[in-house]
């Protein structure tokens, strides 16, 4: 009898056992799965904090399906980690898009063309052996800890091969054993953990990362000694299979107990059905049972209720939340089971995941610790799970216009009739991580189509329907969207949504429609025009005016049926956050915009509204191409608006800018930015050094999470509006910045930079950009948000060379430091080693005697051979001369020899000796 531990860094390897049972032979191997052919580059690449970079080469697409009009990757993507697409645009080359951030976690997706036509990612290595066309990936992270590969070795996942009667065939099971586990000695207990249907005996380990559960499991010390076998329930008699063909394979196969009190079983969904069955059919045959996601366990009324109770020690049963396909049938179970006497732990609705992995993980991460004395918790819901005390019933068909919501940010969408013959129908709204767009799939349910999504952040979205690969309108859905016909909208109510929702009646400021003649556009046009409650037209003081604009593809309509802007400034207003001021929408599609606003917009609501006509008193703000109108302005006539806001739009061209007349006439010119989701977050954070080198005053709002869309602009302008119009103290002295790192010049192989700074008046940011001669190649800074002190770090990488770093700060009142210099080398490059020609070569590869000339543009720092060290002088070169067995720590045969830079680079040569 063999057996050969695997390796951790080679996941498909394990060990062998070889046994006989019932006259069939048994045999344990390592976990073997054949890998796909692997493309040279990634198609899904995962980014820091849990971003996406999808890049899918057409050549790919067209190879493995032909040519299609639309690709998506779908996966366990959306809302309750619940099945959903990714659609990616057609860019060059390839099939990319850019998502996130994603929670940490396991990730399992396919790629699909024109809705049906399914393939591999052929770059990726992994494998899901029941579902060929999947692929995984994980994204690390502090929740996802449990999940993640250990720090050190753990368990083993082993292959048992054994006879099966049920099947006529022989089979395979998985089994991770753990590190404590001896052939002699005491017997170790098993847990018998089952998969769901359209699933094989791999899928725990596959997708389901199971040795990674109770390896992190077992070195924090919460699972007991045990063998953890996943076996294949695709037959025609599970409790047979079971009984008389895995257990006694594994009783053969390994030292474990034969007592039924050692014996636990679980399973999910399918598999959960099938853990019932036995534990009502099969009494006392297993101490502990658990039931994943599963509640349909056919006729209750004749189950053994006293034998069960009496001879079983734990029934723990877990679900997931309203869109887990067994919510209903677990409250049903359940109020049986209460009504029969039967003993059961219940774990709560889990409140973040449905009927899937991230569900069942989370269900096996809880339930093991449970059995056999380990450190589980108590009979209670696991935390932040809640009780299911109805059944979940979205209204019949047809009966209310759709989405129809339930109080807990579930909502469900409905498509008319008019869909009955399409062939594949789904719903495409903003619910993606920060805001992006995600497609789930509608199901069809008699003649319509329907989706349950959630539970929904409460927000303010947008959807439409895709049918048959074309965008359709939510007929049921009042809303309208005056710029994208097809798109409808909602709210889900609550406090993180309280700013977006209307007012009570009678509270909010009016909006209406000014109609005006264009001079440039030759037409009658409209812009929208907000005015605070209590607005009075014969004000003494003029109220401010703030004029914002839309961005492209859109028009005046966009900023009240998409931005809420109404709302936004009504509950400002309302709270007290907003100084009192007409807000102007106006419809920026015009040739010459700057005209359009001087001439025709302005003048009209000066003839229309009790507006200042002071500069002081006016602001200007605009999103993406409104924005980068917002900076045409800006350039063209500074101090004509004081404040500017720009959300999403970089600061463009410099030719001709007059920086004094822009810092003399502006009070605050703010900029906004999503994330890397963000088309424009590039331009935007390029910006940033432009101004500082011009000069020009600023406030960088930082990074707002979402991509280039509402979500964002929203948060842009509650955060923007209530600064305008603000008075406030003069201040003019500079902020204080000392550099705290780098302390000396290197060589560094990368450098972490550290400004410290100090302003009593509040700082706004400070700025540490690093130069390669006169040329920038990294600017970092930090937004301190009016702090009297702050910090700034960066780890910075460099290629090697001389650099320099400026550095300074920027005060609330726009107040520069005096910029300082650091220089300061970096050295990423490995020292090397040449043989010299006086060495002596022997036979072959091998030398009676060698020697060695050493290179580094920086320093040559020692040497190690076979581990005994030579400390050089640090000069560029250097020599290791007439090396022999004996000397410098070198032996007869093969050596190692490791070269050391001053900058701890290295480079490894290995030599043989006679």
């Amino acid at each position: 009898m063999e057996i050969t531990s695997r390796s951790r860094r080679s996941r498909r390897l394990g060990g062998r056992i070889t046994a006989m049972v019932a006259g069939g032979a048994l045999a344990l191997t390592g976990v073997v799965a054949a890998s796909p052919a692997v493309a040279a580059d990634a198609w899904i690449t995962v980014q820091d904090d849990g971003y996406l970079r999808i890049a899918v080469p057409d050549a790919a697409v067209q190879q493995e399906i032909g040519a299609v009009s639309q690709v998506v990757v779908e996966g366990n993507f959306g809302p309750s980690h619940n099945w959903a697409q990714i659609g990616l645009q057609r860019s060059g080359a390839n099939w990319t898009a850019t998502y996130g951030p994603f929670e940490p976690g396991l990730y399992y997706y396919q790629v699909t063309g024109d809705d049906s036509k399914v393939f591999k990612d052929g770059s990726n290595p992994t494998a899901v052996t029941s579902e060929p066309e999947w692929s995984t990936f994980f994204i690390p992270g502090e929740s996802a800890e449990w999940l993640a590969e250990p720090a050190e070795e753990a368990g083993t996942i082993e292959t048992l091969t054994y006879e099966s009667a049920v099947a006529d065939e022989e089979r395979e099971a998985l089994v991770w054993v753990p590190p404590t586990y001896k052939a002699k000695g005491k017997k170790l207990p098993v847990l018998y953990l089952q998969h769901g249907g359209g699933q094989g005996d791999r899928d725990w380990v596959e997708v389901g990362r199971a040795e990674q559960i109770l390896d992190n499991l077992w070195l924090e010390g919460d699972l007991a000694d045990m063998l953890v076998v996943m076996g294949d329930g695709n037959v025609s008699d599970f409790s047979e299979e079971l009984l008389e063909n895995i257990v006694p394979a594994v009783e053969d196969a390994y030292n474990v107990s034969p007592s039924a009190k050692k014996r636990a079983l679980a399973g999910l969904s399918m598999g959960g059905g099938q853990a019932f069955e036995v534990f009502s059919e099969h009494p006392g045959e297993f101490s502990a049972i658990g039931t994943f996601g599963a509640g349909r366990f056919g006729e209750l009324d004749d189950i053994p209720v006293k034998k069960m109770n009496n001879r079983t020690d734990l029934f723990r049963v877990y679900v997931g939340n309203k869109t887990d396909i067994a919510y209903n049938d677990v409250h049903d179970s359940l109020k049986a089971f209460d009504e029969l006497g039967l003993d059961y732990q219940f774990d709560g609705v889990n409140p973040d995941a449905g009927h899937n992995w991230n569900a069942w993980q989370e269900n096996l991460r809880d339930f093991a610790p449970r059995l056999f004395g380990g450190a589980g918790g108590d009979a209670g819901m696991s935390e932040g799970h809640t009780a299911l005390t109805e059944r979940f019933e979205s209204p019949a068909a047809g009966t209310t216009p759709t989405p129809f919501q339930d109080d807990e940010g579930f909502v469900t969408f409905e498509t008319t009739t008019e869909f009955a013959d399409a062939d594949y129908v789904s719903v495409w709204a903003n619910w993606a991580p920060g805001g992006s767009w995600l497609r789930v799939e509608m199901n069809k349910v008699g003649d319509r189509w329907r989706a349950t999504v959630g539970p929904l952040e409460e927000k303010f979205y947008h959807y439409r329907f895709i049918v048959d690969r074309q965008s359709v309108k939510d007929a049921s859905n009042p809303t309208k969207v005056t710029s994208e016909p097809a798109w409808s909208t909602f709210l889900v109510p609550g406090e993180g949504s309280r700013l977006l929702a209307d007012v009570p009646a009678g509270e909010g400021g009016d909006l209406d429609v000014l109609t005006y003649p264009s001079a440039v556009a030759n037409q009658e046009r409209s812009a929208y025009v907000w005015t605070p409650a209590g607005y009075d037209a014969d004000r003494a003081e003029p109220y401010p005016m703030f004029v914002l604009n839309h961005g492209g593809g859109q028009s005046w309509t966009d900023w009240v049926e998409m931005g809420r802007a109404r709302q936004i400034l009504d509950n400002l207003s309302r709270d007290g956050d907003l100084e009192d001021m007409v807000v102007v929408m106006p419809n920026g599609n015009v040739s010459d915009y700057n005209r359009e606003i001087r001439e025709n917009v302005v003048p009209a609501v000066e003839d229309a509204y009790n507006v200042s006509a002071n500069p002081d008193k006016r602001a200007l703000a605009g999103l993406s191409a409104g924005g980068a109108r917002t900076v045409g302005m800006l350039k063209a006539h500074p101090g004509e608006f004081a404040w500017i806001g720009t959300f999403a739009a970089g600061f463009g061209g410099t030719a001709g800018v007059d920086v004094d007349a822009i810092n003399e006439g502006t009070e605050l010119y703010r900029l906004y930015t999503g994330d890397i989701t963000d088309f424009t977050y590039g331009a935007v954070v390029n910006s940033l050094p432009v101004l500082d080198e011009l000069g020009i005053d600023y406030e960088f709002n930082g990074v707002t999470v979402g991509p280039h869309g509402w979500d964002v602009w929203q948060q842009n302008l509650i955060d923007f509006a209530p600064r305008l119009f603000q008075s406030l103290p003069a201040d003019t002295v500079r902020p204080e910045a000392t550099l705290v790192s780098p302390t000396g010049a290197g060589p560094f192989r990368q450098v972490e930079l550290r400004v410290d700074a100090a302003d009593v008046g509040g700082l706004d940011r400070i700025v540490a950009n690093v130069y390669r001669g006169s040329t920038l190649v990294k600017s970092t800074q930090t937004a301190v948000g009016g702090a009297e002190r702050g910090t700034h770090t960066a780890t910075v990488e460099l290629a090697s060379g001389d650099y320099t770093v400026k550095y300074n700060a920027r005060d609330t009142a726009g107040n520069v430091s005096k910029t300082g210099t650091f220089a300061f080398t970096v050295d990423v490059d490995a020292p090397t080693a040449t043989v010299k020609p006086d060495s002596v070569a022997g036979a072959g590869d091998t030398w009676d005697l060698v020697s060695y000339k050493l290179y580094d543009a920086v320093g040559v720092d020692k040497v190690v051979i076979n581990g005994v060290t030579k400390d050089l002088t640090n000069n560029r070169w250097s020599d290791v001369n007439g090396i022999r067995p004996g000397q410098f720590g070198a032996v007869a045969g093969e050596n190692e020899m490791i070269v050391h830079d001053v900058a701890g680079n290295t480079a490894s040569y290995t030599f043989v000796l006679n």
